[in-house]
């Protein structure tokens, strides 16, 4: 796994992990947030790049702040910029 998708997977589970705590199954969230429940799962999975406004709705719907979901991740930029 590349390092996009290992930053994907980890986002992934840490949505699902709130999801949890949450007492929530992915197909609530996904109604409470207007989204289709098998796109819920497959940002679990680490399966899709989701846009700042899903992050945001995401969030809100959990009760965190969105930053919490990304807190101390990083990704690298690609190889061969310049700054």
């Amino acid at each position: 796994m590349d390092d996009d998708g290992r930053a994907l997977a980890e986002f992934g589970l840490r949505i699902r992990s709130t999801r949890s705590a949450a007492g929530l199954s992915q197909e609530e969230l996904a109604h409470r947030a207007g989204l289709h429940r098998t796109y819920v799962g497959s940002v679990e999975r680490g399966e899709r790049n989701i846009s700042l406004l899903n992050i945001l709705t995401l969030a809100t719907v959990l009760g965190v702040d969105p930053g919490t979901l990304v807190t101390g991740m990083t990704r690298p930029p690609a190889a061969g910029t310049s700054k």
